[in-house]
């Protein structure tokens, strides 16, 4: 046989050369695909994640929930409450911290603010202002103005002018002073700022509601009970002293008690009866609903509709425990519009110091308010007086 020409073999060997390198480039194009292929899934989940994220912060939260807590309270609650670091202490209002102490975080005293108003029912009733300092004045016109006819050109002589009374409602320091173990405060679980914010409310309330009645105006409110009374009406008495009525018998209601309690309502002016409630406690009005008039009718009308107030001679009832019970010379019924008649200023800060020295292993949590109390209007608010 012939033997084959060197420039054969390398012919062939040349033309057999570029075929593993095809495979390759497709092998490595192949591999090119899969990967962008799995980018763009990557991809593709992340932007589905994202948009039901969006959706979930969009969707309207359902009745009932509670939002997260802000981290302004985060850090309050686990840095300063619970362990005790100074270096995490959030401001949490608007109060300087050399005012002594660092101000409850807003969401705390929110909850605070709205259990005060369920507990203390003279809250609700009456005219509470947020003030900045404790000395806080408010000017009352107690009329004076006087006016005149005259005819086309005769003289216009001088008339009265208004006369003015101030009111400085007094003031106290109303404090709280719950505790809890350390243990506790470390137990997750343990929801801090509602324990925190129902304790002091109780606290509060239970002071508050008190001095609102019959507060003596030293170092705390004066309450509208304190206030003088008198039997003269209206524009006889000086301002600032409440008119009372008679009970009619020295040691309770008398046989007609129907007639006194209209009396009660109709000394008060007609523009002062719009917005009126009765006020007295749960064994006054235990007594009051047992009253009957002349025929033998109830003068209680229990509420008809779900969430409306009982009514008496067509007026709400409220029950405030502080009020006295029915006995000689004892004022157990009160019967005012108190948002026209009784004004309530408060710091509008609560103040709350942690001491975990004083009684170890307790926590102290040691919160303040100032609150000031005192009659406004005195004809806006009546009487009635246990006497013969």
């Amino acid at each position: 046989m012939d033997a084959i020409p060197d420039f054969a073999i390398d012919q062939t060997e040349t033309k057999a050369d570029p075929l593993p390198a095809s495979f390759d480039i497709v092998a490595r194009q192949d591999a090119q695909e899969a990967d962008i292929a799995a980018i763009r899934a990557d991809v593709d989940d992340v932007k589905g994640r994202l948009d039901r994220v969006s959706r979930a912060a969009a969707r309207p939260m359902l009745d009932g929930a509670t939002p997260a807590a802000s981290a302004e309270v985060k850090g309050f609650v686990d840095g300063y409450l619970r362990h005790g670091r100074e270096t995490e202490l959030k401001s949490m209002s608007a109060s300087a911290p050399s005012d002594g102490g660092y101000a409850v975080p807003h969401e705390i005293d929110a909850m605070i603010a709205r259990q005060l108003v369920e507990i203390s029912p003279i809250r609700a009733l009456a005219q509470v202002v947020q003030t900045g300092t404790s000395g806080y004045r408010k000017l009352v016109s107690t009329g004076g103005t006087a006016s005149g006819w005259v005819s086309e050109v005769a003289a216009r002589p001088e008339t009265d002018t208004p006369q003015f009374a101030e009111i400085a409602p007094p003031s106290g320091e109303l404090y709280a002073n719950p505790a809890a173990s350390q243990a506790m405060l470390d137990d997750a679980a343990f929801d801090l700022e509602s324990w925190l914010a129902s304790e002091i409310a109780v606290e509060f309330a239970r002071a508050e509601g008190a001095a609102f009645v019959n507060g003596s105006g030293a170092n705390q409110p004066r309450g509208f009970l304190a206030a003088p009374a008198s039997a003269a009406v209206d524009g006889v008495r000086t301002f600032g002293t409440l008119q009372y009525v008679g009970s009619g018998d020295a040691n309770g209601f008398d046989a007609a008690p129907e007639a006194k309690l209209i009396d009660l309502v109709h000394t008060m002016k007609a523009g002062h009866r719009q917005g009126a409630s009765w006020v007295m406690n749960s064994a006054t009005l235990a007594i009051v609903r047992k009253l009957k008039t002349s025929d033998g009718a109830f003068l209680w009308q229990p509420g008809l509709v779900e969430g409306q107030p009982d009514r008496l001679l067509g007026y709400p009832v409220v029950e405030v425990e502080d009020m006295p019970d029915v006995a000689a010379g004892n004022v157990p019924v009160a019967f005012g519009n108190f948002r026209a008649g009784y004004l309530v200023a408060e710091r509008s800060a609560t103040s709350i110091l942690r001491d975990p020295f004083t009684n170890k292993p307790f926590v102290h949590f040691y919160a303040t308010r100032r609150i000031g109390g005192q009659v406004t209007d005195s004809d806006a608010i009546k009487l009635l007086r246990i006497e013969a």
